[in-house]
């Protein structure tokens, strides 16, 4: 599964579950971001042991996109099943700064920055 245009990709890597983010993610309003929640979604309901949303090259992403991380980390509380990995770079101010309260949605998420 991957979502890809000029500004950024998104893709999904079955076998090791990661959810790859790359480039910069500008889009308005949910309904641009509703392919992206589709792959998330599809890969929660693969029922994995694990998911790793690796962030690391993801230069920019707007409120509607971390929106649409934040729900989909509770989705993932909610299903009690599924550890989450969540990859970032220190060095990307939005990252530093956002990426802590993912974990506040869900203390068991593995934050690695």
């Amino acid at each position: 599964m991957e979502i890809k245009n000029e500004d950024y990709s998104v893709v999904y890597d079955p076998a090791d579950t990661t959810v790859n983010f790359q480039g910069s993610l500008r889009l308005s309003g949910m309904p641009e971001y509703a392919p992206i929640v589709e792959l998330l979604d599809r890969t929660l309901e693969t029922n994995p042991d694990c998911i790793t949303l690796n962030l690391e090259k993801l230069e920019f992403l707007n409120s509607s996109g971390i929106n649409v991380l934040s729900k989909f980390v509770i989705k993932v509380r909610q299903k009690k099943t599924v550890r989450t990995i969540v990859r970032g770079n220190q060095n990307i101010l939005w990252q530093a700064k956002s990426l802590k309260n993912l974990k506040r949605l869900m203390p068991s998420l593995q934050l690695e920055l």
